[in-house]
C-alpha cells in the first residue's frame, strides 16, 4: 500500500518514513501544504498522515480541498494539540483518526493498518483465500496451516492482490500502491516480484492461487475461480 507523510519537522517525518517502510508500505513524504497538495493531486494514496500546522497551506484547509474535490484516501491527522475542539474540527472536515503528538510508533502504525483496511472496505483483519490465511495485524502468511516467510515488498504484494481479491488489478496499478517516488521502474519488476511470491506462495500446492490474466494483469483467486486447468504462470 502506498502512504503519504505530510510532516515538517524534517527528521520526524524520515523517521516515520523509516518506520512505514519497514512494514512494507511505500512511503512519499512531503514538508509543506502546497508540496502535499500537489503529490495527493498526482497519485491515489492509501493512506496519508497529515500533520495539521504546516507551512504554506495547513493540514484543515488541506483536508476541506481533497474532501471536496471527492479524493477517497483515508486521512490520519497528527497534531500537538490536544483540546476536544481540536480533535472535533479534524474529524469534521474529514479527517478518518486522530493521533496526538508525542506517540508511539507502534500505535502510529496499527492505525495506518486498520485505515488500510477501511480503505479497501475489510473489517477482519484476517484475509482468507482458500487455505492461506494473511493476518493484516500481525503482517504473517500461512498457507495450509505452514507459515510463508515474505520479504516487506513481497507481503505488501500479496496483500494488495488480496484486499482485491477475484479482480484482475494491473500491472500500473501494483506500481502505483507499491512503488514512492524514489524507485526506479523498469518494465519488468512487477512480473518479477508476481515470480517471487508464485515461487513462495503456489510452489508445492495442487492449487495455484496467483493467476495471470494475459493482457490484462493478475488476480488472487476467487472462490468461483475454476481449478489448476485454467489458470496460467508467466514462467
Amino acid at each position: 500500500m502506498r502512504v503519504l507523510v505530510v510532516e515538517d519537522n524534517k527528521s520526524l517525518a524520515r523517521a516515520l518514513r523509516q518506520g512505514i517502510e519497514e512494514e512494507g508500505y511505500a512511503v512519499d513524504c512531503a514538508h509543506d501544504g502546497e508540496e502535499a497538495d500537489h503529490k495527493v493531486r498526482g497519485t491515489d494514496y492509501d493512506v496519508i498522515v497529515l500533520d495539521l500546522m504546516l507551512p504554506k497551506i495547513d493540514g484543515i484547509t488541506l483536508l476541506k480541498q481533497w474532501r471536496g474535490a471527492g479524493r477517497e484516501s483515508c486521512v490520519l491527522v497528527l497534531t500537538a494539540k490536544d483540546t476536544t475542539a481540536d480533535k472535533i474540527t479534524g474529524l469534521d472536515v474529514g479527517a478518518d483518526d486522530y493521533l496526538t503528538k508525542p506517540f508511539e510508533l507502534d500505535e502510529l502504525l496499527a492505525r495506518v493498518r486498520a485505515l488500510v483496511r477501511r480503505k479497501h472496505a475489510v473489517k477482519d483483519p484476517v484475509l482468507r483465500c482458500h487455505d492461506m490465511e494473511l493476518d493484516t495485524a500481525a503482517r504473517t502468511v500461512k498457507r495450509g496451516g505452514r507459515p510463508i516467510y515474505l520479504t516487506p515488498r513481497e507481503y505488501g504484494l500479496l496483500e494488495f492482490l488480496a484486499f482485491h481479491r477475484g479482480r484482475v488489478v494491473t500491472r500500473s496499478m501494483i506500481w502505483e500502491h507499491l512503488y514512492d517516488e524514489h524507485d526506479e521502474s523498469t518494465s519488468n519488476v512487477v512480473d518479477v516480484y508476481i515470480r517471487y511470491l508464485r515461487n513462495k506462495i503456489d510452489k508445492g500446492f495442487e492449487l495455484p492461487l496467483i493467476l495471470t490474466r494475459w493482457g490484462e494483469g493478475y488476480m488472487l483467486r476467487g472462490d468461483d475461480d475454476p481449478g489448476p486447468v485454467d489458470s496460467e504462470s508467466d514462467e
